[in-house]
């Protein structure tokens, strides 16, 4: 990730994502409804997916800008490659 500029927010935003699966766990231990807990993981994910959107717009237009600035195409396959994983 590198010298990211909201760093501090980014781990505050997964220390709440965190916090969200902790409490997933402690529903499954307690035994509460199945709806409930679908919502929470529904939650979760969308989470992970707006951090995971935020990290690659900060990739895209420091990282990538860089490389194309100077011809590196493995930089653009790195982010092509990480692109895919992401969005399995």
């Amino acid at each position: 990730m590198g010298n990211h500029p909201n760093q501090k927010q980014m781990i505050n935003r997964f220390s709440r994502i965190i916090g969200h699966t902790e409490a997933i766990k402690r529903m499954i231990i307690e035994e509460k409804e199945c709806e409930d807990i679908l919502i929470q993981i529904a939650a979760v994910r969308s989470a992970l997916n707006n951090a995971g959107k935020i990290i690659l717009k900060e990739h895209i237009s420091h990282c990538t800008t860089d490389a194309v600035r100077n011809n590196d195409s493995e930089a653009l396959d790195k982010l092509n490659k990480a692109i895919d994983k992401f969005m399995k």
